[in-house]
């Protein structure tokens, strides 16, 4: 992986300037709802988990209006029924960031950290904010696993430690080995790829239980 400065942010500011497009529909949406978050929605869960898990980028109406990964939409339901499942949380996860919530063992954040228009970031978009994800990896000293929720968050996991895509390609339930953690692929748990059967409960489960015994023979 390329490191990051000592001194380089895992957290962009609240008022990042890096993205204009970004930061001109963030500017909008503070006017149109300024009760809401409307920043970069800043990384969830203890700094020395041996989990990270990588989704795209927070849902307009989500993260972006709660100011927690996965907090406010579909995708957090089942992500965070899978977390608690599995031993990666405790608590009862209400859609809100003051809930009962508690993550363990287990960090959760975004390739990028500002809400996209239509959630398609761009290609700069991503590059640009590599390396905060770069950051917040290299400060996760017990990390073993990281899952990558969708494409875009594997390709961008891959470029923070420096690897090739074309040798680490993307399938749900593929487990990569890198160089100091192993990745585990999975489909985004987004509405659109459940209803539309791309991704099952099931599906979703099964990748997490590769992680939970991976994380349990990690001692």
């Amino acid at each position: 992986m390329t490191q990051p400065s000592a001194r380089a942010p895992a957290e962009p500011g609240r008022d990042c300037p890096l993205c204009p497009r970004l930061v001109a529909f963030r500017e909008l949406w503070r006017a149109n709802e300024p009760d809401w978050h409307n920043a970069p929605v800043p990384s969830f869960g203890p700094e020395d988990g041996r989990l990270l898990i990588v989704g795209l980028a927070p849902g307009l109406r989500g993260a972006n209006r709660t100011g927690r990964p996965f907090t406010g939409d579909y995708a957090g339901e089942l992500l965070y029924s899978t977390l608690i499942r599995f031993g990666f949380a405790t608590g009862r996860f209400e859609a809100r960031p003051d809930d009962s919530l508690t993550l363990v063992d287990a960090r959760l954040t975004n390739a990028v950290r500002c809400v996209p228009p239509e959630n398609k970031p761009t290609t700069e978009e991503m590059r640009t904010c590599r390396p905060f994800l770069s950051a917040t990896i290299d400060r996760l000293p017990r990390l073993g696993a990281i899952v990558a929720l969708g494409k875009i968050a594997h390709d961008q996991v891959l470029a923070a430690h420096g690897e090739k895509l074309s040798h680490h390609k993307f399938g749900h339930g593929a487990v990569h080995r890198l160089k100091d953690v192993v990745l585990f692929d999975s489909y985004h748990c987004s509405r659109y790829n459940t209803n539309t059967g791309v991704l099952t409960t099931e599906m979703f489960h099964a990748v997490f239980a590769k992680v939970r015994a991976h994380i349990d023979m990690l001692g």
